[in-house]
């Protein structure tokens, strides 16, 4: 059975290479193992060693806190995905692969250009 943190974890390292444009196959290169075993990683059937994840943090260039970010120690299970209090949209837009293909173009664009952007999808949303 798996276990919610390491969905958790998985998600957070498929995310994250994701975001850099790195394929599974690059990563396990980089790591020393199998694209196979990141598949695993990624969907949470495999736990993460500590050892394994020091060396998939520093090739995805994050620190290891990063994979535990969005988790809650009185949350029982975080596997649910629920919107938080004064939130729209779900507490897993990590799975969304609109939302990450969205975040990785904004950030594909130049500093100056992305605070414009940021402001106009501020005002289109009515978010303040």
């Amino acid at each position: 059975m798996k276990h919610p943190v390491d969905i958790h974890v998985g998600k957070r390292v498929r995310h994250r290479r994701w975001m850099v444009g790195m394929t599974q196959q690059q990563l396990a290169e980089k790591v020393g193992i199998k694209f196979q075993q990141i598949q695993k990683y990624e969907t949470g059937m495999n736990r993460v060693s500590a050892s394994r994840l020091w060396d998939i943090s520093h090739a995805l260039d994050v620190p290891i806190s990063f994979f535990f970010e969005g988790l809650s120690q009185d949350m029982p299970d975080v596997a649910r995905s629920e919107v938080a209090e004064g939130e729209s949209v779900p507490g897993d837009i990590l799975g969304d692969r609109e939302a990450l293909e969205l975040v990785r173009s904004y950030y594909a664009i130049p500093e100056s250009q992305r605070r414009r952007l940021f402001d106009l999808a501020r005002v289109l949303s009515d978010v303040n």
